[in-house]
């Protein structure tokens, strides 16, 4: 056992906090980006124009049915050929973005199109606008129904993160190999470095299903819906304390009525 950890990890320390730090940064830029994306191609898909149908359809069906290392290769080396370069985090961000905008459209577009008619209906009937409507009614249930394919996909691009070692893009995987060429001691760098990702993707996996959970609890997450929660809660508990005061009165009536009719 002593013989497998020989590689002096103090000396790379700082570079290994840095490529930590670089792989986050790859993680949230995309994952922000993709989501945008996503939710544009799958209301294209959901649009009764059909060219913007036929336009979003085309989008998913390639990027799904196109290998995520065949994207970065092509737009950090494909785009550069062509007179476009790219820095490697542009490119790196951009290629995961492309790649899974196309699986989230597919996991928005089931989850809008989850929502019943009849909430649609109901929001026209409260005189909302479409946007009204849409953000007000539909995107929090369609979020509800999202949340678990979405929650998938974020730690899946964490993990695919690795394959921008590709064009060296000085994240996790590129910093362990960069250790591997200066110590040889490849079995003992990978062992560390997956240990590094799985130290990423276990917490967060489990913070998003307990996000999940709580939103399928239908707790209130934002300070905004959690004051509308109180305030609605107040109103309630003052309409109950009326009522109840009122059946108490009328409580109070009925009895002395019926002394004075026993007199």
């Amino acid at each position: 056992m002593s013989a497998l950890f020989q590689v002096p990890w103090s000396d790379y320390r700082s570079d290994l906090l840095d490529a930590l730090v670089r792989t986050v940064s790859y993680t949230a830029v995309s994952f922000v980006g993709a989501v945008a994306l996503g939710l544009a191609v799958a209301l294209l898909r959901l649009s009764k124009a059909w060219p913007a149908r036929a336009v979003a359809a085309v989008y998913t069906e390639v990027f799904k049915n196109v290998p995520l290392l065949a994207i970065i290769f092509l737009t950090y080396f494909g785009l550069a050929s062509a007179g476009i370069r790219l820095d490697v985090f542009t490119a790196g961000c951009l290629s995961l973005v492309v790649f899974y905008a196309a699986y989230l459209s597919e996991i928005f577009r089931s989850a809008i199109g989850g929502v019943h008619a009849g909430q649609t209906e109901a929001g026209e009937a409260l005189g909302l606008s479409k946007a009204g409507i849409f953000g007000q009614v539909v995107l929090p249930q369609a979020v509800r129904q999202a949340l678990p394919g979405t929650n998938t996909m974020l730690v899946d691009l964490l993990k695919s993160t690795s394959l921008l070692v590709t064009v060296s893009a000085a994240e996790l995987m590129s910093e362990g190999r960069l250790i591997t060429s200066a110590t040889f001691r490849a079995l003992e760098v990978y062992l560390v470095i997956s240990a590094l990702y799985f130290a990423l993707c276990y917490p967060l996996s489990q913070l998003l299903l307990l996000l999940e959970r709580k939103v399928r609890a239908g707790v209130p997450l934002s300070p905004w819906r959690r004051r509308r929660v109180r305030a609605a809660r107040a109103l309630l508990a003052a309409d109950l304390g009326i009522v109840r005061g009122t059946d108490l009165h009328s409580d109070r009536g009925t009895d002395l009525n019926r002394k004075e009719t026993a007199a």
